[in-house]
């Protein structure tokens, strides 16, 4: 429910805070006191339309903000952790309108969509008036009314879990079959294709290895002469170290005598034939690993020819070939072997057909059979609304050949005005009057099942008189003790039977230069005082007053 409404600069509301509590609470006030701009500020938070006239003149921004109570597992909540927000039990709802026509949509202050903002808006207020276009507009709602009302929530739960597997079963068959009747039309080629990539057996990232190893072998065969050259010289017959070595053993002979003169000679001698020695160990090795098996590159260069050959084939890179070769092994074995399986998913596909048609027939059944019980109890309801000669049905289009997630029933709610005249759609046949009046008996009715936690009707009064007012007020009374029910009013009949009394006025400011918006909560001898003035007009007569009385009593009684 609605526990806070805080409005800051919204057209002519500076700053405004009201509490609200459960039951009916009523918003009075004479015309032009701003009861409208109250209820589009408070529209504005539930995800309504922006508009930079919402901003009051001279300032750069409005912001009105709505705090929910709202118990857990309600639809909003559920909203909520499907996009990823923070769930604390409260609700607050925010709304930035900036001057330049910009808005800012919070919940809990954390930035949100406006469409995420409206449509937890919609999940805990409805509000309903005259000329509605905010809630039971669009009739795909009735259909969700009239299960709400017959309880077949899970029912339908049920036949969305069985449509999508009625779903999913179709798909896979209508895939495989495209994929038969594909790999059919191809067959000749697929097994040619299959067979001579099966006998090429490509395997993923052997043309780039079979490339490396080739370049490998052909540069160490164009260089394995200088290595042997190289190789000879360091180290074979013309190898200049045992030279050296002998005259190492000359000067080491001579050490004793002169060391200063030949320690440093025979040392550098020694490095140099460390270094010979070093670099024939590499040049043996290089030779090694030139050494190549001319077979082996006739071998390598065959492979990589018929790889390519094939890439080019099938117009595929080399890598994507065993891809390849396994999609068309995939599709001959799709040709050998699909028609079992093809059987297997028509069967599974017409059992899941079978048994999503069984549960839409039997919903379909109990939405008919609900459907006439909701006539009858709106219907009751609409004699005392001054719609005695009216008449509310619920239409239910089956088709069984337009099968949808919630079934296979198209439903509207239809009324007729008047006796002879043609029955239609309750929003187009309905004048504005006598839409809000229907709405009021079926949201009776409905009470607070499919129904919005808090409920909105915007003088819902309007030119009634005062049996048909009162009728009203007993009914957003009844209404009251399932959720909670705010009312704009101007009949004293309805005011009397408030929980809480919320008078909207204008007050002046800077010596007249400007008013501003102001909301009073009443209670004992002014809300007498209110309900008088809403009898009797600009005096307020002692026989007002006494009948403010008698109205404040017969609600009480």
């Amino acid at each position: 429910m609605l526990a806070r409404l805080s409005i800051r600069d919204i057209v002519l509301i500076e700053r405004l805070d009201i509490e609200f509590s459960r039951g009916l609470a009523v918003l009075t006030g004479e015309t032009g006191a701003g009861k409208s701009i109250l209820l589009d500020a408070f529209a504005l938070a539930l995800g309504g339309r922006g508009d930079a006239g919402l901003v009051r003149h001279g300032v750069e921004q409005g912001q009105v903000t709505a705090v929910f109570d709202v118990p857990k597992g309600h639809p909003a909540a559920v909203i909520l952790s499907d996009n990823g927000l923070d769930d604390t039990g409260e609700m607050i709802l925010r709304r930035v309108q900036l001057a330049d026509g910009r808005t800012r949509a919070f919940i809990n202050d954390q930035a949100i969509s406006v469409q995420t903002l409206k449509a937890i808006g919609s999940a805990l207020v409805e509000i309903h008036g005259q000329h509605d276009e905010r809630a039971l507009v669009d009739a795909s709602t009735h259909r969700q009314l009239l299960d709400a009302f017959a309880g077949l929530e899970k029912d339908v739960a049920a036949l969305e879990q069985l449509w999508e597997a009625r779903r999913t079963a179709i798909t896979a068959l209508e895939e495989h079959r495209a994929s038969m009747e594909r790999a059919a039309r191809e067959a000749d080629y697929l097994r040619h294709a299959a067979d001579e990539l099966r006998t090429l057996a490509p395997k993923d990232g052997e043309e780039t290895a079979l490339a490396e190893r080739r370049t490998t072998m052909m540069q160490g065969e164009k260089i394995a002469g200088d290595l042997r050259e190289a190789q000879e010289a360091v180290g074979g017959n013309h190898s200049p170290v045992p030279a050296l070595a002998a005259a190492v053993r000359r000067l080491e002979r001579r050490a004793a005598n002169s060391p200063a003169l030949v320690e440093p000679a025979v040392k550098a001698i020694d490095i140099a034939i460390n270094a010979l020695e070093e670099a024939d160990q590499h040049l043996q090795a290089a030779l090694i690993a030139a050494d190549f098996d001319p077979a082996e590159l006739e071998r390598i260069e065959e492979r990589l020819f018929a790889l390519r050959a094939a890439s080019r084939k099938y117009s595929t890179a080399v890598d994507g070939l065993a891809a390849l070769a396994a999609k068309y092994a995939d599709d001959v074995a799709l040709i050998d072997a699909g028609a079992d399986q093809l059987k297997k998913l028509e069967a599974a596909a017409s059992e899941a057909d079978k048994r999503y048609g069984t549960a839409a027939a039997k919903l379909s059944a109990a939405r008919t059979k609900s459907a006439e019980k909701l006539n009858k109890a709106v219907n009751a309801e609409l004699a005392p609304l001054k719609l005695e000669r009216a008449k509310f049905m619920t239409q239910v289009e089956t088709d069984a050949k337009s099968p949808g997630p919630q079934g296979i029933d198209r439903i509207e709610f239809w009324v007729q005005t008047n006796p002879g005249t043609k029955p239609g759609p309750l929003m187009k046949v309905a004048s504005g009057g006598e839409l809000s009046r229907f709405l009021l008996a079926l949201k009776v009715v409905l009470s607070d099942r499919g129904s919005a936690p808090t409920l909105v009707f915007d003088e819902i009064d309007t030119g009634v008189g005062g049996a048909v007012a009162d009728a009203i007020g007993a009914r957003l009374a009844r209404l009251a003790g399932k959720v909670q029910v705010m009312a704009v009013t101007h009949a004293p009949q309805v005011a009397a039977r408030a929980n809480q009394h919320l008078l909207i006025s204008k007050d002046a400011l800077d010596k007249g230069k400007r008013v501003a918006t102001r909301v009073n909560a009443l209670a004992a001898d002014h809300r007498r005082e209110e309900i008088a003035r809403m009898l009797a007009g600009a005096e307020i007569t002692a026989e007002a007053r006494a009948a403010a009385d008698r109205l404040l009593r017969a609600a009480t009684a």
